[in-house]
């Protein structure tokens, strides 16, 4: 992180920071507000990165998945072209 104290011009209010975790919060469906009122921003933070590592996890199976898919097909250069190009967009 950067050691960079905040300057008037990029310090951030608390109103913002309010809005912003409201903002993280409705990507949280096990956080929903109109069920559990008033989350602190800490609790939605750490949702947040368990959600974020959670994802990550299986962005990694599809990934290997798909790899072995691809292994085990017959693909000529061209057709193993044209899938990553597909894979890449």
């Amino acid at each position: 992180m950067s050691s960079q104290r905040p300057t008037s011009s990029n310090k951030i209010t608390d109103d913002e920071l309010n809005a912003l975790i409201l903002r993280l919060q409705t990507l949280l469906p096990q956080l929903d507000q109109s069920r559990h009122g008033r989350v602190s921003a800490a609790k939605v933070l750490n949702e947040i990165c368990s959600y974020i590592r959670r994802l990550q996890n299986e962005v990694d199976g599809l990934s290997g998945r798909l790899s072995q898919c691809l292994d085990s097909m017959d693909l000529t250069g061209f057709d193993a072209e044209i899938v990553r190009d597909l894979l890449q967009q």
